[in-house]
């Protein structure tokens, strides 16, 4: 067993925040949110993502922070290091194991759709989607899904990319990599918006977005919108728990909370107004599901000026949103294996990479050779559901709703009130109070309802 290296920590404040809300901001921030809130009303859906962002996710995230900073080590051994400290019960340890174990299937998912942006950033660039109908958009994106070598070299590529970030350490790999690839995501971001006022329909995407339409609220919009306010941060897997326990004293939990938690929504929305402007303008619709990112917006880049642009910039966008939350998913898991094993970080890092890819192996056959196979039948929520639905059903709507729920107990609860005043520092005690009420209360019960929805499928 390795002891936690004093190496693993942020060299400043700075860094912590780029790490955070490079690892917050991911393709959930562009893609889901995009499609999701084009599914379910607009308006409507915009509004309760925001209230659920400031009374559920920013509050879970706090209790996230504190706990990773009053551990200062990888998820489990946060959990031995409180058991040891604060009294926590030892079985904490097992959502330790749990959160690397969900982080480690979420990556090796989350490597092969982000490989896709890798894969359409080069399409994009070699033919800027020149002339692409609806119908050739399919038969490109079907082609890509048809061709398990061509997603096993994009899914390779990217991990590669990962692993060589994670490989090199904290300071010499995360740092180097993520101080220049979270503002470089938010310029992009910032010039594709741009873009859309000139050239989008900006008027029919603001009424699309901010107008709410109340008759489009129902039990399921609001389920939806609060669970990709908490979701899309990654809370419950332990990710970034482990990005907080190499943070600083002196930095404000909730202040600290309140800028990722402002960051992820602020993405999504910035990336809302880049996206739906391009679609009005161009006569196609914003409810086309996962399709928006890979059908729809290439027809919309290949028929708009500047397309040939556009286009490689939005992908590049995607793959860099992709790249900053894989580093510190993979970080969560190789900083776990480094505290536990005799295995130097190189090591450990090209190992688990390769361990990744295999698994993600079964997600690449999901979508072409095994595309009909069928693991679980007999199981209601299961029985359609390819290998990655599986997978993905398993992180998104059992593990980090059951880690969710973990991390609201064990800061709410087990954690002792002195315990978490002395880690809330020198901030507001009305704040405080305010905080402890809404993560022993409010957060548990509404993560346990998005858990028990979606254990109905």
């Amino acid at each position: 067993m390795n002891t936690p290296s004093n190496q693993r920590r942020w060299s400043s404040r700075l860094m912590f925040f780029a790490a955070a809300i490079g690892s917050a901001v991911g393709i959930s921030n562009i893609w889901k949110f995009t499609y999701v809130a084009g599914e379910n009303g607009g308006g409507a859906f915009v509004l309760v993502y925001v209230l659920a962002i400031a009374f559920v996710a920013l509050p879970a995230l706090a209790a996230e922070f504190m706990i990773g900073r009053r551990g200062g080590a990888s998820v489990q051994m946060t959990m031995d290091r409180l058991a040891g400290k604060d009294g926590i019960s030892r079985a904490w340890r097992y959502y330790g194991l749990m959160a690397v174990s969900g982080a480690f299937l979420a990556l090796s998912f989350y490597a092969v759709v982000a490989g896709w942006t890798i894969d359409y950033f080069f399409v994009a660039v070699s033919s800027g989607f020149d002339g692409f109908n609806t119908q050739q958009a399919g038969a490109s994106l079907a082609s890509m899904l048809g061709s398990p070598g061509r997603m096993m070299i994009s899914q390779a590529v990217f991990l590669g990319l990962t692993v060589a970030v994670v490989a090199a350490g904290v300071r010499r790999g995360l740092e180097q990599a993520l101080k220049w690839m979270t503002p470089a995501l938010f310029v992009i971001l910032l010039i594709l918006l741009a873009y859309s006022v000139v050239e989008g329909d900006m008027r029919a995407a603001l009424q699309f977005m901010f107008v709410a339409d109340f008759s489009a609220l129902n039990a399921n919009t609001v389920m939806m919108a609060v669970g990709q306010a908490f979701f899309s941060l990654g809370i419950g897997l332990g990710v970034l728990m482990t990005v907080a326990a190499y943070m600083d004293r002196e930095t404000s939990i909730l202040g600290a909370a309140a800028v990722v938690a402002f960051a992820d929504g602020f993405v999504a929305l910035l990336a809302g107004l880049a996206i739906f402007p391009v679609v009005f303008a161009n006569g196609l619709s914003p409810a086309e599901g996962p399709g928006l990112i890979f059908a729809t917006l290439p027809v919309a880049f290949g028929q708009i000026p500047g397309g040939w642009l556009v286009g490689p910039l939005f992908f590049l966008l995607m793959a860099f949103a992709a790249l900053t939350s894989a580093i510190t998913i993979l970080e969560t898991v190789v900083a776990w294996a480094e505290d536990y094993t005799r295995f130097n970080r190189r090591q450990l890092a090209c190992g688990i990479g390769i361990a990744l890819w295999l698994t993600g192996l079964l997600t690449v056959f999901s979508f072409n050779a095994w595309s009909d196979f069928r693991l679980l039948p007999f199981v209601p929520a299961l029985a359609d559901k390819t290998l990655f639905g599986i997978f993905d059903y398993v992180v998104s709507n059992l593990m980090m709703p059951a880690g969710g729920v973990a991390v609201a107990i064990l800061a709410g609860w087990s954690l002792s009130a002195a315990a978490s005043r002395e880690e809330w520092g020198n901030g507001s005690a009305r704040a405080y109070h305010v905080w402890r009420f809404l993560v022993r209360y409010l957060v548990p019960i509404v993560i346990a309802l998005i858990f028990l929805a979606n254990m109905g499928g």
